[in-house]
């Protein structure tokens, strides 16, 4: 797993310039680039805040498209691995450390432009690693808000198979909660305590038809009516 990489990576580091000089998280704009760059949703939090500012320096470096494909790789690999969740989390982490693991985190993501690694060394410069996992995530909504999809999550109690979400995401695309000329970008997630039926989040809407819903609803009608 790659938590035993950087492991080894920050501990036969040899010793560097401080992190803080390699953090130059806004690189000059490419020519013609628009110095007012806005971003397609307004995100909240530290993790959305650092997730804006990376979209705004990846359009202005030209370079949102494979920035975009390195943050979901990168991701990817922090939310399959707990335990480099947690070294990423560490306080007592050196300069040195945080610079072996950078290195190890593009090389993984093969994450090789300036705008990802400026935008790692400014995390570690600020001491928010442990951020990584949940900007790559908002940074995920600020793609899919400027390619015009619209997030659709069906969680079931056992995984569906295509001809399923298929017929789901073509009933869904007709309907009022999807906007004209939007596009739909369905992911399946399993959670057997939903017992059976599904839970479909579309944007900020969520429709339960679980059958641990229906449950519910009828205990409390029976605990009403006693």
């Amino acid at each position: 797993m790659l938590s035993r990489q950087v492991l080894r990576a920050a501990r036969s580091a040899a010793p560097q310039r401080a992190i803080a000089s390699q953090a130059r998280f806004y690189a000059a704009p490419a020519s013609g680039a628009n110095e007012n760059v806005k971003a397609p949703v307004a995100l909240f939090g530290l993790d959305g805040t650092y997730a804006t500012a990376l979209y705004t320096a990846a359009v202005k470096t030209s370079s949102l498209e494979p920035t975009a494909k390195a943050l979901a790789s990168l991701g990817d690999i922090v939310s399959k691995d707990a335990k480099l969740s947690t070294i990423l989390s560490a306080p007592t982490l050196t300069a040195d450390d945080k610079s072996a693991i950078i290195a190890e985190l593009q090389k993984s993501a093969g994450a090789q432009g300036e705008t990802v690694k400026n935008f790692l060394a400014t995390l570690a410069e600020n001491n928010r690693l442990g951020l990584l996992e949940g900007v790559c995530a908002k940074f995920g909504e600020l793609m899919s808000a400027s390619r015009g999809e619209v997030e659709m999550t069906v969680t079931s109690a056992q995984a569906l198979d295509n001809k399923t979400l298929n017929r789901l995401e073509t009933a869904v695309a007709k309907s009022p909660y999807v906007g004209q000329g939007k596009k739909l970008k369905v992911t399946n997630e399993v959670n057997p305590e939903i017992l059976g039926g599904l839970v479909v989040n579309i944007g900020d809407r969520t429709i339960d038809l679980s059958v641990s819903s229906k449950l519910a609803k009828m205990n409390k009608l029976l605990t009403d009516s006693l």
